[in-house]
């Protein structure tokens, strides 16, 4: 194991070196530095003191060192600290919240040029100053140091926060209140933990490429949907939670029916024009185009992701015929072209494939046939709404004169190991209570799958649809008048953020190693974010409304996501206006920025809705 290495900054007596010092292993080294030079502590006998309790421990002393310029106090191969500590900041005097922030923004810049990758910086600060939650009480934003936002200039997220106890390092006294030999009010302090987050990078969609018989073809990641695709997530070398939540539920009914799992493709698939399923599920306002392209690059020298050959889709890509856009000059384009004529798009349910599951020759009734999947639609940015999440669809085949008691024992299965899962997380004597229901639809014969969640004592109820059951006549498919099929959809991600308590479905999607460190295997806890109370930028945006072009909204939403690279978390309409004289009417929103995994700045804020400010005319808006 290699030695830790600790950086003590702005120490002022050195009374807190001196205690850490001693309950401290042999294996960890600690560096303690001030600002100040030896000369200024001649007439302090406590500091003296404790100077040289640290020299008779062998403790290295640097004097001079400025914690804002820490690459010029230390050699790059003297770098790379385990832990960094900067116990209760201050400019000196009477300094205001604005030098205060000043001060913790450029430490926490220069802690990011020493700091070990999986480091941490501990920072300590006075009850209420740090901003967040978590000070009891919370100052408000504008008049606290804000600490996260300043974290964030250095790539740093807050990953715990507890309170700081003097009691817990006997000797220690902290001194230098307003630049005197006083202590701060250290009653309700809290200690700031940050680690390193994953850098912000400019985002660019990936180029996927499959084979078609001879042929390749290749297309481009939609904006929107960075990051999302081909992730593999319910594979079976995967320890994703979202597919512990699959294999339980499957394990599950297997013990009620017999199971037989299909292989789900990769989610391109051709327009089709007719089905015996829910409309909804070609809303075409609400799918991912995808522009196909002739891909004749060597196979040796590949710049995009290899995703699987067409022959694994269980649509019939092999009877299409793919013609290549018509130059101006009326010949055809030799290779390269885009494909026009046949729409591709990304699926937005599992559901599409249920008619070719039932109609395959090896189905077998009475038997629970299962697809799971990501799935992909353009949707408005809402706290439980994503673009893109993991669906599990049973498709159940049933002899009409069986099919209640069948259906039953489905669903009230279903029912018991849902409650179970919603419940496993719940602390010993909670007042939220989570229960499954099966919502009636209109038609009489469907349901949709809610999960209510109440808080008792509180004036607090959430209901959230995670699935659906669809009931299908056999007449529509097989022309068999004695058969029914039962389509039980489920959304995978919303029932992992209910089982472990995710309060954010963007973090499932993360590339941040992490996140799937906090799940142990075979068990269901509670899930602890390592980056807590990102901070929060709104922005406002209004524009003139193009009357003759009309104004999609769901696109403006698909937009503001691809450009913020999913860190707008919240767009509130704001009003509405219509001038006097020209009639022209502008729409006005309010747009809140808020990283779930990463640090967010309020540059790159600005940088985002500058761009978006750009984007949005591609939708016929004149910006005001």
């Amino acid at each position: 194991m290699a030695p830790r290495r600790l950086l003590l900054v702005g120490e002022g007596n050195f009374s807190f070196a001196a205690a850490l010092s001693e309950t401290l292993d042999p294996n960890s080294r600690l560096i303690a530095t001030c600002l100040q030079q030896p000369v200024d502590f001649a007439h302090d006998p406590g500091t003296r003191k404790n100077l040289l309790r640290l020299r008779e421990r062998g403790t290295e002393v640097r004097f001079g060192v400025d914690c804002t310029q820490l690459a010029n106090a230390f050699e790059p191969q003297d770098r790379d600290f385990d832990r960094i500590y900067f116990n209760f900041p201050h400019c000196g005097r009477k300094a205001g919240v604005a030098k205060n922030r000043h001060l913790l923004a450029k430490f926490f810049q220069s802690c990011a040029d020493v700091l070990a990758e999986e480091g941490e910086v501990h920072v300590a600060l006075c009850k209420g100053q740090g901003g967040t939650p978590a000070d009891k009480p919370q100052r408000e934003w504008h008049n606290s140091w804000q600490v996260v936002a300043m974290a964030a200039l250095g790539g740093l997220v807050l990953s715990d926060v507890h309170p700081f106890s003097c009691e817990t390092v006997p000797g220690y006294k902290c001194t230098g209140y307003r630049s005197q030999d006083k202590s701060f009010h250290v009653e309700g302090a809290l200690n700031h933990i940050f680690t390193r987050s994953l850098p912000f990078e400019v985002s660019q969609s990936r180029i996927f490429r499959f084979k078609l018989g001879d042929q390749w073809f290749s297309f481009l990641e939609p904006e929107a949907l960075a990051g999302k695709l081909n992730r593999n997530f319910l594979e079976a070398s995967s320890c994703h939670p979202t597919r512990t939540i699959n294999e339980k539920i499957i394990a599950e009914l297997g013990t009620a029916f017999s199971v037989k799992r299909l292989k789900c493709s990769f989610p391109l698939l051709p327009q089709s024009d007719t089905s015996v399923l829910p409309s909804e599920i070609y809303d075409l306002p609400s799918v991912f185009w995808i522009s196909l392209c002739e891909d004749n690059s060597n196979d040796d020298s590949l710049t995009g992701e290899t995703v699987q050959t067409m022959e694994d889709l269980l649509v019939t890509f092999s009877e299409l015929s793919f013609p290549r856009s018509p130059r101006r000059d009326g010949k055809e384009e030799a290779h390269g072209g885009t494909y026009e004529q046949v729409k591709l798009c990304l699926r937005s349910s599992l559901l599409v494939y249920a008619q070719a599951v039932i109609q395959a020759p090896d189905f077998l009734s009475g038997s629970l046939h299962i697809l799971s999947g990501p799935v992909f639609r353009k949707c408005h940015i809402l706290p439980f709404t994503m673009p893109a999440f993991h669906e599990t669809l049973f498709i159940l085949g049933l002899n009409k004169n069986l099919k209640d008691s069948c259906l039953s024992l489905l669903l009230d299965l279903l029912k018991s190991i849902l409650d179970r899962l919603l419940t496993q997380t719940l602390l010993e004597g909670s007042k939220l209570s989570r229960s499954v229901e099966f919502v009636l639809q209109p038609n009489g014969k469907d349901c949709l799958i809610h999960v209510k969640s109440h808080n008792f004592g509180q004036d607090y109820d959430k209901d959230l649809i995670i699935g659906s059951v669809t009931i299908i006549s056999a007449m529509s498919i097989t022309h068999e008048e004695d058969q029914c099929f039962v389509l039980v959809s489920i959304n995978l991600d919303l029932l992992t953020m209910l089982v472990w308590g995710i309060s954010d479905w963007r973090i499932l999607w993360t590339f941040d190693n992490r996140f799937l460190k906090s799940f142990v295997p075979g068990k269901i806890e509670p899930f602890k974010s390592y980056s807590l109370y990102p901070p929060c930028y709104v922005h406002d945006i209004s524009f003139w409304l193009n009357e003759e072009q009309g104004f999609d909204e769901l696109e403006f939403h698909t937009v503001a996501r691809a450009v913020s690279q999913d860190t707008i978390v919240s767009i509130q309409f704001l009003g509405r206006f219509q001038h006097p004289e020209t009639e022209q009417v502008s729409l006005c929103y309010r747009l809140t920025y808020q990283a779930c995994d990463k640090a967010l700045t309020k540059q790159q804020v600005a940088s985002m809705q500058f761009q978006l400010r750009k984007e949005i005319q591609q939708l016929h808006v004149t910006l005001r």
